[in-house]
C-alpha cells in the first residue's frame, strides 16, 4: 500500500484524514462488491509485481479517496469506491494469455463483465472504461474517473517498482508529479457534476 506518502509532511503539510476515516468510507461502499463471490477471481490473479488484482483495486480505491480528500474535491464516494474496485474486472490472467492489446482492451472487457455482474451507474461505468486514459484516448467524463485513473497510475508504479524504489527513491517524485497533474486537470477542465 502507498498510503504513507499521503501522510508525508513533505508532500502535503500534514495528514489528510485518519486511517479509520478512510476505512469507514471504503468499507461503507465496498462491502457489497468485496463480499460477492464474483470478485474472488481477482484475489487469485497477479496484477503488477507481486500484488493481486484484488489488492491493486483496493489500493486504487483507497488512494483515490485520499487524493480527493487532500485536494478537497467534491466526489461521489459510492461511485468512486465501486468504480475503482471494478476497474480491472477483466477476469483473465493477462500474464498467461499474453493478450497483446491488454492495456487498450481491458477497460472495455472489465466494463462488460462488471455490467453483467453488478448494477452500475453511468459514473461507475465511466470510471471503469476511462481508467487507462491517456493510453485509451477518450478522456474521463467525471472527476471520479480522473481520480481513479490517476490513482491507478500511482498504485501501478508503486507495485511494479516496489523492489527497486528503495534503491532509486523515484516513486515519491513520480507520485508527486501525478498528483500535481491531477490537481491542474481537475481545476481547469469543465467536469460534469
Amino acid at each position: 500500500m502507498i498510503f504513507h506518502i499521503f501522510y508525508s509532511s513533505e508532500l502535503n503539510g500534514g495528514t489528510v484524514m485518519t486511517t479509520s476515516g478512510l476505512d469507514h468510507i471504503f468499507s461503507t461502499y465496498a462491502k457489497p462488491i468485496i463480499e460477492s463471490d464474483k470478485i474472488d477471481f481477482l484475489r487469485t490473479q497477479t496484477q503488477h509485481g507481486s500484488s493481486t488484482c484484488y489488492d491493486h483495486c483496493v489500493s486504487v480505491a483507497k488512494t483515490s479517496i485520499l487524493i480527493a480528500e487532500k485536494l478537497h474535491i467534491r466526489y461521489d464516494k459510492k461511485a468512486l469506491v465501486r468504480g475503482a474496485l471494478l476497474h480491472d474486472y477483466f477476469l483473465y490472467d493477462w500474464h498467461l494469455t499474453h493478450e497483446r492489446w491488454h492495456g487498450f482492451r481491458h477497460p472495455y472487457i472489465a466494463l462488460s463483465n462488471a455490467s453483467r455482474d453488478f448494477d452500475l451507474t453511468a459514473r461507475e461505468k465511466n470510471i471503469i472504461v476511462r481508467h487507462m486514459f491517456p493510453l485509451t484516448p477518450i478522456p474521463p467524463k467525471y472527476r471520479e474517473s480522473l481520480l481513479v485513473s490517476t490513482a491507478d497510475k500511482i498504485c501501478a508504479l508503486k507495485e511494479v517498482f516496489v523492489g527497486i524504489s528503495n534503491y532509486f527513491r523515484c516513486h515519491q517524485r513520480l507520485t508527486q508529479a501525478l498528483l500535481r497533474a491531477c490537481t491542474i486537470l481537475i481545476t481547469i477542465l469543465p467536469w460534469t457534476h
